[in-house]
C-alpha cells in the first residue's frame, strides 16, 4: 500500500508548495494571481487523482474468493439412476459428482468408453460435471486403465483419485518408496499426455501409503500439480496425527487439487464414520481454508449409513453439504 500511495504524496506535496510559495511572496504581486492559483489547486486536483486510482489499483490486485466447486461422493447413490442423481444432487445445490468408476461402481472400467458418455449427458441436463472419477488406477502400463483415462480426457473429465498403494511387512520402507516414486512417475507422464490429473487421497491405517502425508510428501515432490495432486482428506489426516494435523496440512497444501470432507468419532480404539460437524474434526480448519482461497473442489463423502437407501443417503449428503458450507461461512446456496 505505501509503495502505491508515495507517489500520491509526492505530487500533493509539491501542489501545497506551489500554493505556500504563491501565498508568500513579497515582491509583487503581494496578492497570488487567480491562474497560479488555479494551478496549484489542477495540481492538487490531480494528486488526489492518482491517489484514488493507485490505491484501487492496489486494492485491485489483491486475490478474491472464487465460487467453491462442491461434488458428491456417489458411492452409496448408485441405487439412483443417472436421472435421479442429477436431479437429486442439482437440487441440493452441487455442482457436479464423484463418479466410482472401478470394480462394482458406477461406472465398469471395461466399459467406460460406452458407459461413461450417457452418464456425462445426464449431469449435463442439470449442470452438473464429473468432478472426480473414482478408480483403482495405480499402474499407467495397465491397458484398461489407459482406456479409462483416455475415455475420461476425451468427455473432459480433468481429474480422477488413483488407487491404492499399500505397504508390505516384509520390505524396507525407503526400498518400497522407491518403487512407487517410479509408478508414480510413469503414471505422472500418463496424465500429462491425456492432460488430466490424478489424486492421491490420504487413508489413515498402517498399510496405507500416503496415511502419515510425510510419505506423500516425499512422493510428490518436483511433481507437477496438475499430472499429480493430493486429495487431503483431513478425517483420516486427523485419525493419523491427532492434535498435530495442522502440520500436515501445511505440508501437503502445495500439492492439493481436491479436499474431502468426512467426520469420524471414537469408539473405543476404533474410529467410526459419523456425520459432518459432529466428530473430531477441528473447526479451525475451515478457518485456514478460507485464508488459503483454494480453487479446488470439495467433495462430500458420506460413510456412515451404508446399509441405508441411497434417498437416506442422498439427504445425508444434502445434510453434510449444508453444515460444510456453515463452516465456511457460506450461504446455504452456491454463490
Amino acid at each position: 500500500m505505501y509503495t502505491a500511495v508515495r507517489p500520491v504524496f509526492s505530487a500533493f506535496t509539491e501542489a501545497t508548495l506551489l500554493i505556500i510559495e504563491t501565498y508568500s511572496m513579497k515582491t509583487p504581486p503581494s496578492r497570488p494571481h487567480r491562474r497560479d492559483f488555479l494551478a496549484a489547486a489542477a495540481a492538487i486536483g490531480s494528486a488526489a487523482c492518482l491517489g484514488s486510482t493507485a490505491i484501487g489499483a492496489d486494492r485491485a490486485s489483491e486475490p478474491t474468493a472464487r465460487p467453491i466447486h462442491f461434488c458428491a461422493f456417489e458411492k452409496f447413490l448408485q441405487d439412483l439412476s443417472h436421472d435421479e442423481l442429477a436431479d437429486g444432487l442439482a437440487e441440493l445445490g452441487f455442482n457436479g459428482v464423484e463418479v466410482t468408476a472401478r470394480q462394482g461402481g458406477r461406472i465398469t472400467p471395461e466399459r467406460a468408453e460406452e458407459q461413461l458418455p450417457a452418464l456425462v449427458e445426464a449431469l449435463a441436463k442439470r449442470k452438473l460435471d464429473v468432478t472426480i472419477l473414482t478408480t483403482e488406477v495405480n499402474r499407467a502400463d495397465n491397458p484398461t486403465n489407459q482406456k479409462l483415462l483416455a475415455a475420461a480426457a476425451k468427455l473432459g473429465i480433468k481429474r480422477y483419485r488413483l488407487g491404492w498403494f499399500k505397504y508390505a511387512d516384509d520390505r524396507p520402507i525407503p526400498m518400497q518408496l522407491a518403487d512407487y516414486r517410479s509408478q508414480l512417475l510413469e503414471i505422472a507422464a500418463l496424465n500429462r499426455e491425456l492432460g488430466v490429473t490424478g489424486l492421491w487421497q490420504n487413508h489413515s491405517g498402517e498399510q496405507y501409503v500416503g496415511a502419515t502425508i510425510w510419505d506423500l510428501h516425499q512422493l510428490l515432490r518436483d511433481v507437477a500439480k496438475e499430472e499429480v495432486a493430493a486429495a487431503f482428506d483431513i478425517r483420516h489426516a486427523t485419525v493419523e496425527a491427532g492434535r498435530s494435523w495442522p502440520r500436515l496440512y501445511q505440508l501437503i497444501k502445495p500439492h492439493v487439487g481436491a479436499f474431502y470432507m468426512k467426520d469420524f468419532a471414537w469408539a473405543g480404539n476404533r474410529d467410526k464414520h459419523v456425520p459432518f460437524g459432529e466428530g473430531r474434526v477441528d473447526p479451525r480448519y475451515f478457518d485456514m481454508l478460507k485464508r488459503d482461497r483454494f480453487d479446488v473442489p470439495i467433495s462430500i463423502h458420506v460413510e456412515y449409513l451404508p446399509r441405508r437407501s441411497a434417498q437416506e443417503n442422498l439427504q445425508a449428503i444434502g445434510r453434510d453439504l449444508k453444515r460444510v458450507r456453515e463452516m465456511l461461512q457460506l450461504g446455504n446456496a452456491q454463490s
